[in-house]
């Protein structure tokens, strides 16, 4: 009867964990885009410089792995939010077969609470593959400044 309420308060913080990953990554495409306006408007009309392209180009990779990246953690939230959703729903059926003792809820109720469990693995993997995808940025990008 407990496990519902105990996998919604650890939904709840891994969903607040990865929101504040989500603000970082998405603040990092607009200082990305910024930058790129900046650099595009300071050339204006003439060719860009050696150093310049190469910042484009790196700037360019980098916005396309961030946007893959932020699709990873909105795929990893939305897994949370809708296990969320299941364990609310366990939480209810536990009740309502509680109350009404003539059906029997027991399989609907496992069943519901280990799809909920699933949909958190697959919240875990998404926020696995954000984490390595934004190490790979990192690695693209200090080599691109070498």
């Amino acid at each position: 009867m407990l496990a519902p309420a105990v996998m919604i308060n650890a939904c709840g913080l891994l969903i607040l964990g990865i929101n504040n990953k989500y603000s970082i990554v998405v603040n990092r495409v607009r200082l990305l885009n910024e930058e790129k306006r900046i650099l595009t408007l300071k050339a204006g009309g003439r060719d860009f410089t050696y150093e310049e392209g190469v910042r484009l180009e790196s700037i360019a990779h980098q916005l396309r792995e961030l946007v893959f990246r932020v699709r990873l953690v909105r795929n990893a939230v939305l897994s949370y939010t809708a296990a969320v959703a299941l364990f609310v729903l366990t939480s209810l059926l536990i009740a309502f077969d509680y109350f009404n003792q003539g059906l029997d809820l027991q399989a609907l109720i496992i069943g519901a609470f280990l799809v909920g469990m699933i949909v958190v693995f697959t919240g875990v993997g998404f926020a696995f593959f954000e984490t390595k995808k934004g190490y790979d940025i990192v690695k693209y990008e200090v080599a691109a400044d070498e």
